[in-house]
């Protein structure tokens, strides 16, 4: 059978289980688990050149305040620990505590953190491949300043870009939609932002099953019964690896 695409309703009750006494993982867990499959996937798509100037060194990793920004945080700390040179941006520190010790553990690598616009644009002149952590499954409404300028900006930059669960501004369900911008009645985000690589966690939401650049499934942590009980069809990893490739417009799209 397929790999099973989920609905916006069950990537939530999947989170809340994995969480629960079915699952009994912690958020950092799960963050920690997903950000190492991240770091793993540019790195398989991107790898490193030899020599002193090594090509794809270089990641900007463009993180959100919430739960998908935390997955880039850690991601931005293996990536560094598998001797790339990446940069964050980070405009809005989330307010847990999770997000607090995640930046300081990139901090402590000497890991560059900004958080402007203008050093936004300097860094996306810089990079060689972005990491895109900035809105996951559960984003919806219109895109608050400066996030409205920071999906344009990436997108105008024509840098590769590898999105974490689903690519920024997308719609859980139905793909690729034009945002608005919050307090600007009528206006619209112009850019779409399409990633050249995907790494769905946990497993793929319905809005990316016509994806068409490489995906790749990450977060080898779902039990075999949460598995079975949501028949989500997933494929075997292999042998030690965080992360499998998936074909490309496969799936089961049905639902609950």
């Amino acid at each position: 059978m397929s790999i099973r695409y989920l609905t916006a309703r069950l990537a939530q009750q999947i989170d809340e289980e994995l969480m629960n006494s079915t699952g009994a993982f912690s958020i950092d867990q799960l963050m920690e688990l997903a950000g190492l499959a991240c770091a793993q996937a540019l790195a398989t798509v991107y790898p490193l050149s030899k020599g002193e100037n090594k090509r794809n060194s270089r990641v900007l990793v463009c993180c959100g305040p919430g739960n998908q920004g935390g997955d880039g945080l850690v991601a931005a700390r293996h990536l560094s620990m598998f001797g790339y040179r990446p940069t964050v941006f980070l405009p809005k520190v989330g307010s847990k505590e999770i997000y607090q010790q995640l930046q300081t553990q990139v901090t402590n690598l000497s890991i560059p953190v900004y958080g402007s616009i203008p050093e936004l644009t300097t860094s996306l002149q810089e990079t060689d491949v972005i990491l895109d952590a900035i809105f996951g499954f559960s984003f919806s409404g219109p895109v608050r300043p400066p996030f409205d300028q920071v999906l344009s900006l990436i997108v105008k930059s024509k840098a590769p870009i590898v999105s974490v669960d689903i690519p920024s501004g997308w719609d859980v369900e139905n793909g690729p939609v034009k945002r608005e911008i919050a307090d600007k009645e009528g206006e619209e985000i112009k850019e779409i932002l399409y990633p050249d690589v995907l790494v769905s966690l946990t497993a793929p939401k319905l809005g990316v099953k016509h994806f068409r650049g490489r995906h790749f499934l990450g977060g080898r942590f779902v039990p075999w019964s949460l598995q079975e009980k949501h028949q989500l069809n997933l494929p075997p990893y292999p042998g030690f690896e965080q992360i499998v490739e998936l074909p490309q417009n496969g799936g089961d799209s049905s639902n609950l």
